[in-house]
């Protein structure tokens, strides 16, 4: 296969805003492709070799690709830098040097997918003394052979800057038309939730079809997609809507992990952000203590790694724990920030997955699968979440009331019924957290996407003095704004923005984005920022939940304020949605409504 093929239905993904319309694109595409490519292909429409968990990425420096694009299209170095602090995306520069290219080498040879691949394994396993050398040759020889579409692909593959638009859902749409039915689509999407491998799904299913993707079952090593909990303004709605009982956990405020444990020969432990990142080396006294003190051979466990103060036993703020995500240092990290990790969940254990098992099964084999220390006086790596059977408002009240004052966020309640499976890559009122944020003005805090910046003015000229962020909408896989953002930031962050922000730019409005606002720059989503508000109102020019209260007009955050958390740990998909956004527009209404809350309702001063 030409690489010329897969980079033109890149470009028509790109340049499309239907999802329907993407949809038909890889549909067709996939049923073209020969099947023992197609995994090869999933991975670089993400700009990668492997899943999205494997450790190992490309991530060429853009100097680097700017020399390479320099000596292949024969331009000076200075022209080439100059149109990257105009542009910044390598790939634009590759497609638009290459196009003026005045001739091409006779020596030029159409470039293969295969080569491709060739080239992007010899950049990305390079190490050692020469290895920016060999990097850059290996990228120069796909550059000479390559048109200019082909040249754009590539360069955004080796920066981690791909962005054609299709998302994991879109692309499970596609899969489902080319190779089943669209009613078989939940049995891709259950593959894909257990494994966070779209291209084993893929090829497994265009290989065997349904009936083999019914067969990929849970393994430890690969990650499970989280599942998440929804949102409720009090606890008595809480208790109603779990059937008048249920289980309420503490909600730590740490890092979630999931945990992969294998012991003997061959053993490791894996722990797994909820954005799939390895956080093994970030925690390894949790890694060694869950492998040492697991009874059986095998599991997979969910739990919060929480700072803990080791004289008193008392929990510590998070941001103690934020210490432990430092790449350098990490044994004086660990001894100076000891670390509790609470499990609340388990997934696989010998054998047998549970994550189709109701809660209540779960939590028993969880309890029995770790030797853990019950004496207070002495400290242990291992615990389990604070858990209680509720079913009435004042011990409900009681138990989060302790939570807090335990330095916990709130609670989560969990259903005990018996369809409380663990639902992977979902958010639903099997589980519903309640935070002590929903007891001010306005419930629980955003995390938002920043998919746009504003440049500053006044002490803030020559940086982004705001942003325009976004919430996710998982039915139409677009980002649509919510506010703009210019409240809450420090100096030292608004000087770390262009760092942080400028691997994202984009020279139009990503198709992924759905905006009436124009920002001076655009971002491809990917950073996520933890935002409060003081409530939210009918916005005739943001885009979250457009239409749905009002004709022509969406809904944006009032007085919006960046808390100071990037949140790293999740992805854009997995930040507020813009059906959240739109229930706490609805509670607040409620609230707002409550004549209690009226002179001479059922409270007044």
């Amino acid at each position: 296969m030409q690489f010329s093929d897969i980079a033109e239905v890149f470009d028509r993904l790109e340049h499309t805003s239907s999802r329907l319309e993407m949809t038909d694109i890889l549909s067709d595409f996939f049923k073209r492709v020969d099947p023992r490519d197609l995994r090869q292909i999933i991975y670089l429409s993400v700009g990668r070799l492997h899943p999205d968990f494997y450790p190992q990425e490309l991530g060429m420096a853009d100097k680097l690709v700017l020399r390479a694009i320099s000596a292949v299209s024969g331009r000076p170095q200075s022209e080439v830098d100059q149109l990257s602090i105009r542009i910044g995306d390598p790939g634009d520069i590759a497609e638009q040097l290459i196009q003026k290219k005045k001739q091409m080498t006779l020596f030029s040879e159409p470039l293969t997918f295969e080569a491709v691949i060739e080239g992007l394994t010899a950049i990305e396993t390079a190490s050692g003394k020469d290895s920016q050398d060999r990097k850059m040759k290996h990228l120069s020889r796909m550059l000479h052979d390559s048109g200019p579409v082909e040249a754009r692909y590539i360069c955004r593959i080796v920066t981690g800057r791909m962005r054609v638009g299709a998302g994991s859902m879109t692309v499970m749409d596609a899969l489902a038309s080319a190779f089943a039915n669209k009613e078989d689509r939940p049995e891709i999407e259950r593959a894909f939730n257990i494994t966070c491998d779209m291209g084993l799904v893929a090829e497994t299913l265009a290989e065997g079809g349904l009936e083999a993707v019914r067969k990929i079952g849970v393994s430890v090593g690969s990650p499970i997609r989280v599942m998440l909990a929804e949102r409720l303004r009090s606890l008595p709605d809480i208790i109603d809507r779990m059937g008048g009982k249920c289980a309420f956990e503490y909600k730590y405020d740490g890092i979630r992990v999931q945990a992969h444990i294998r012991k003997g020969d061959g053993g490791f432990v894996k722990l797994y952000s909820r954005r799939l990142e390895d956080m093994t080396s970030n925690f390894p006294d949790i890694a060694e203590a869950l492998q040492r003190q697991l009874r059986g051979s095998e599991a997979i466990i969910e739990g919060e790694c929480v700072a803990i103060d080791p004289s008193t036993d008392n929990l510590m703020p998070f941001q103690n724990v934020t210490h432990r995500r430092k790449k350098h240092g990490m044994s004086q990290a660990v001894e100076d920030v000891p670390v509790r990790i609470f499990m609340f969940d388990l997934l696989y254990l010998d054998g047998t997955d549970y994550t189709l098992s109701p809660y209540p099964k779960r939590r028993e084999i969880l309890e029995g699968a770790f030797d853990v220390n019950t004496d207070p006086s002495t400290y242990d790596h291992v615990g389990y979440t604070t858990r209680a059977v509720i079913d009435n408002d004042d011990d409900a009240q009681r138990f989060f009331d302790t939570a807090i004052a335990s330095k916990c966020e709130g609670i989560i309640a969990k259903s005990l019924e018996d369809e409380s499976i663990y639902r992977a890559g979902s958010r639903g009122f099997l589980w519903i957290k309640y935070k002590k944020d929903y007891t001010q003005a306005l419930v629980d805090s955003f995390d938002l996407t920043v998919v746009g910046a504003f440049y500053g003015m006044g002490k803030r000229a020559g940086v982004y003095g705001a942003l325009l962020m976004a919430a996710y909408d998982p039915d139409t896989g677009k980002f649509c704004t919510t506010c703009k953002l210019g409240t809450g930031f420090d100096d030292a962050f608004l000087a770390s923005l262009p760092s942080l922000l400028d691997r994202y730019r984009s020279e139009s409005k990503p198709t992924s984005v759905f905006a009436e606002m124009v920002p001076d720059v655009w971002f491809v989503p990917g950073v996520v920022l933890e935002v409060t508000a003081a409530d939210i109102s009918i916005s005739p020019i943001h885009t979250a939940a457009y239409g749905s209260v009002k004709e022509d007009a969406g809904l944006g955050l009032r007085f919006p304020r960046f808390t100071g958390r990037v949140r790293d740990d999740k992805t854009p998909e997995q930040g507020t949605t813009v059906g959240e956004i739109r229930e706490f527009y609805d509670m607040q209404e409620e609230r707002d409504a409550d004549p209690s809350d009226e002179p001479g309702g059922e409270f007044t001063d």
